[in-house]
């Protein structure tokens, strides 16, 4: 029995996490494999709730299970709070209470969403590559961050710490990926400014020493962020800072037209791993059932497969999408003149459906064509 715990969390989080878990047991039932979900509150209904973005107990539940699974946390209604009673500030507690020390977003390209994309097909088409995002410093974590008075005006500082250990940690995790892919490491840096960043790159050239099959390259950035959208098929493995990672790998979430599409896992150094999309709680279409789960279908993807070893259930899920994708089917971020739009629910039924039955698509076509 796989123990999951589930922090549905704000918006959208509830829609999308409660699809995923409808594909876990359509897996269950195809492979003999038993789920128990456990739920917890997360981020601004844990506020509402129980006083505290974070409660205790979600704590001590995420940490007895074997793997976690999150919707997302936010909303404009908690935008006003003070600082320790923001959704996000949740967030930021269970990855540093848990040690997420390595927040892994692959971007691939998927042939049937091209015309979905804002680039070109010729740019993106066969883009495969993997961020990799230190998630437990930088500036989200460092100290002093906040505001004062110094001299009669007011002031605002954000401290930006790293340990030595923290960087060589993660850039030798992106290592030892890229020796299972392409053998490319790119390291994005603001070396040119930071000296945080000056380390960041002394450290990546000590660790490329101990990998001599794998090439790394250094990028600057804002250059990165312009290659992301100019070539990026000349990617394998980005490895980046906290801040930096944030920003690049939702720019690289357009490749694949839309937030809606891409997984990410979180994972730790000695306890359970989290899995959750990379997109925030959307409250415009809260509640309407316009969600896409996809990206919390493939995040459940990657929890079989790293979590629990559990690597055909993991492909079949993939090959489900990619599916019911190819077969123009579309929830509202991602269609296209032609397609299928489908709700929330609808898009789960149809990945399900290809689950449990190889032939499904083939019948769905019949029926909707």
């Amino acid at each position: 029995m796989y123990r999951i715990a589930i922090l549905q969390g704000d918006g959208i989080g509830k829609e999308v996490t409660k699809g995923a878990v409808n594909i876990l047991q359509a897996i269950g039932d195809r492979f003999g494999h038993t789920f128990h979900f456990s739920y917890g509150l997360i981020g601004g209904e844990a506020i509402d709730r129980e006083g505290t973005p974070l409660p205790e107990q979600t704590l001590h539940m995420c940490k007895q299970s074997d793997a976690v699974l999150l919707g997302a946390v936010g909303g404009p209604k908690w935008d006003n709070n003070p600082p320790h009673l923001r959704p996000e500030k949740g967030l930021l507690q269970i990855r540093k209470e848990m040690n997420l020390f390595a927040n892994i977003r692959p971007v691939t390209f998927y042939a049937s969403l091209a015309a979905s994309s804002p680039l070109k097909p010729h740019v993106i088409e066969g883009a495969d590559f993997v961020i990799v995002r230190e998630l437990t410093g930088g500036l989200y974590f460092g100290k002093p961050s906040e505001r004062r008075v110094e001299k009669g005006e007011e002031v605002v500082v954000d401290t930006l710490f790293y340990k030595r250990a923290e960087i060589e940690r993660i850039i030798t995790f992106a290592f030892m990926l890229a020796q299972k892919r392409k053998k490319k490491v790119t390291s994005v840096d603001k070396a040119n400014v930071l000296e945080s960043s000056r380390m960041w790159r002394e450290v990546a050239e000590q660790v490329a020493k101990r990998f001599p099959d794998v090439q790394l390259e250094h990028m600057l950035v804002d250059n990165a962020a312009m290659q992301l959208v100019r070539s990026p098929k000349q990617f394998d493995v980005i490895v980046t800072e906290n801040m930096f990672g944030d920003i690049l790998s939702d720019e690289a979430s357009m490749l694949t037209g839309s937030l809606g599409m891409l997984p990410s896992a979180s994972l730790s150094v000695d306890g359970p791993a989290l899995y959750e999309p990379i997109h925030g709680s959307a409250p415009d279409i809260a509640g309407k059932n316009k969600a896409n789960p996809l990206a919390t279908i493939l995040s459940a993807a990657m929890m079989l497969r790293l979590s629990f070893g559990l690597t055909e259930e993991a492909d079949v899920i993939e090959r489900a999408v990619k599916q019911v994708l190819n077969a123009g089917y579309r929830t509202a971020d991602i269609a296209q003149h032609g397609d299928f739009v489908l709700s929330t629910t609808e898009m789960v039924e149809k990945v399900k459906y290809a689950i449990l039955d190889d032939v499904a698509i083939e019948r769905i076509m019949q029926v909707y064509v």
